[in-house]
């Protein structure tokens, strides 16, 4: 059997540092708004990613793969594992990589149509050569519904903003920890960073709508609704196996209110960044759960 859980948790680390990164500098620079392309600014821009790229390929295939045999390209098929959550962690990151990559490009002077495209590819850029070097590794294995994720993450923001000149349906990520760690810490973290990001159980993937750019009344800007997904008695990563431990795997869905801050800018740099962050999540509201029964949770 491959390695596919280590690959998971090794491919969020690396989505959400690249969420983080991209969505800061995103804001920090997203102040300034220009009508014609900057040299002063593009130029600067292409060449110092340039090196931050391949710096963190070398550094990548230096640090995650030295250690193991090269053989012939190859896939792996996960798409079974952990119900797919993983998957809707690859959309989440292609989308905000795509969006941090539009603003910046729009910081830059770059015309609107040519930002969205290169804001969107910028995702694949990104996230491909991860599936490149699984590919060639003996341990791991390239995953066709990895990249579907990834494209599909893509996707989502380009034709929100390609057709609606806006987004209008935010994809956001929740946690909050579960029981399962203390029954295989190893796979699921020994401690709250680790369980961040490898215990799906306690992981919540969204979309949320913004109800009043949607249907354009008086519903108040900051009040979202959101659907969302996550599962439970996830103690492997595929469901025969936790079966034969005791635990039956479930899906989990919701429906609740969401807080949103994307039209809240104000004078400070930081503050806006932080909203901008702030507003990849979300935050604690009522909410209805349909998993077994269905269930209320006055702040989920």
């Amino acid at each position: 059997m491959r390695l596919s859980k280590t690959k998971k948790m090794r491919a969020m680390v690396r989505s959400f540092c690249l969420v983080i990164l991209v969505c800061f500098c995103t804001t920090l620079f997203g102040q300034a708004n220009t009508d014609s392309l900057q040299q002063k600014r593009l130029k600067p821009l292409i060449i110092t990613s340039s090196i931050v790229y391949t710096g963190a390929l070398v550094g990548l295939n230096e640090l995650w793969y030295s250690d193991f045999e090269r053989e012939s390209f190859h896939f792996f098929n996960d798409h079974t594992e952990w119900k797919q959550m993983d998957k809707a962690g690859h959309f989440y990151a292609a989308f905000h990589i795509s969006k941090g990559g539009y603003r910046v490009l729009q910081w830059a002077g770059q015309e609107n149509d040519k930002a969205i495209l290169w804001g969107t590819l910028l995702s694949a850029i990104v996230l491909t050569p991860i599936e490149i070097f699984d590919g060639f590794s003996s341990a791991y294995g390239a995953s066709y519904s990895d990249l579907i994720a990834n494209s599909a993450g893509g996707a989502f923001f380009y034709l929100q903003q390609k057709h609606w000149g806006d987004i209008k349906i935010h994809p956001k990520f929740s946690f909050r920890r579960s029981q399962y760690p203390a029954v295989r810490p190893e796979l699921l973290g020994k401690s709250f960073q680790e369980e961040l990001l490898k215990d799906y159980n306690a992981q919540t993937y969204w979309l949320s709508v913004d109800l009043s750019k949607i249907i354009h009344s008086n519903f108040p800007k900051w009040l979202n609704l959101a659907v969302g997904y996550g599962v439970t008695n996830m103690v492997a990563a595929r469901d025969s196996q936790s079966t034969e431990m005791g635990y039956t795997p479930q899906r989990q869905y919701y429906l609740a209110l969401d807080f949103d801050f994307n039209e809240y800018k104000t004078k400070s740099k930081f503050i806006n960044t932080l909203l901008y962050l702030v507003n990849m999540i979300h935050l604690p509201a009522p909410t209805l759960e349909l998993s077994d029964k269905l269930k209320f949770h006055p702040a989920y």
